[in-house]
């Protein structure tokens, strides 16, 4: 045989020997765990929370409340959501594009229907920023408890009878301020006809017109039988003896004259008593 066949004979015996033990080799080696994949990210939905610290008395609106996402694992049945589902927050572009749609259909419907149906509830406890928002917290204006929360401390909701001549016409709404004129007889000079006219209390806040805390949309009056008032509690007593001495109006003040607290008048006033149909006659009380 040619030594160079020879040759190649025991290589290539050589070679299967070779490669026959590496096989059995790998084939014994214990084979490593498969690496796992990351975990699934939970299902997440979004919560009216506050945006900012809310103290007893504030009012809800759309600058103090905001959509968070939330694990829905870790969801209350009191919490307010959206409705929307999420199995997974994607990443990197489709995530800002996600967002990117709750921030425009947010701004488009003003938060969305849930949201708004909120606008306008006072808070009855302390709600902190990132908090929750639920319904044990606030009070809305159809519950019992709306008037009470939205006083604040010192001040006492009083109602008085108006009609559309001693309401200014009807057009009194609420969150207008009034002054409170008191119209009784003279009882300085005998009961001779005469009428006095003074303002006991101005710049008072209306809480309500009849059954009514907000002004109707589009509404350009509000003729009413009733008007809840912001008095002081130091005033509510005076405003009771006036009321049944006589007659009380009310004179709707000027938007650009609302500014400041609610004030008595002062000990020394000027007052028109009208007798008969004589002049009227201007005089100063103590």
């Amino acid at each position: 045989m040619n030594p160079s066949r020879i040759a190649i004979i025991a290589v290539a015996g050589l070679a299967a020997l070779v490669l026959a033990f590496l096989v059995h080799t790998m084939v014994s080696m214990p084979k490593s765990p498969v690496a796992a994949g990351p975990a699934a990210a939970p299902a997440t939905t979004r919560v009216l929370t506050a945006k900012q610290d809310l103290a007893v008395g504030d009012r809800l609106s759309g600058e103090n409340m905001t959509w968070q996402s939330w694990p829905a694992t870790t969801l209350n049945a009191a919490y307010i959501t959206d409705g929307s589902t999420e199995q997974a927050k994607p990443s990197g572009a489709a995530g800002a594009v996600k967002q990117a749609s709750f921030v425009v259909g947010d701004m488009a419907t003003g938060g969305g229907p849930k949201m708004q149906s909120m606008v306008g509830a006072i808070v009855r406890e302390p709600i902190y920023a990132g908090e929750p928002i639920t319904a044990a917290k606030i009070v809305r204006s159809s519950d019992s408890g709306y008037m009470a929360v939205r006083l604040p401390a010192g001040m006492r909701a009083m109602s008085v009878p108006v009609t559309v001549e001693s309401g200014a016409g009807g057009f009194i709404q609420p969150g207008d301020h009034v002054d409170i004129v008191s119209s009784h007889p003279d009882t300085a000079h005998n009961g001779q006809g005469g009428t006095v006219a003074e303002t006991i209390l101005a710049n008072v806040k209306v809480l309500a017109v009849d059954q009514h805390t907000d002004t109707p949309k589009n509404a350009t009056s509000l003729p009413g039988a009733t008007l809840t008032l912001e008095v002081p509690a130091d005033n509510v007593e005076g405003i009771a003896r006036a009321r049944s001495g006589g007659q009380l109006m009310m004179a709707l003040r000027s938007y650009a004259d609302i500014a400041g607290e609610t004030s008595s008048s002062s000990n020394n006033h000027a007052v028109r008593i009208f007798r008969g149909g004589g002049p009227a006659e201007v005089v100063t009380t103590q």
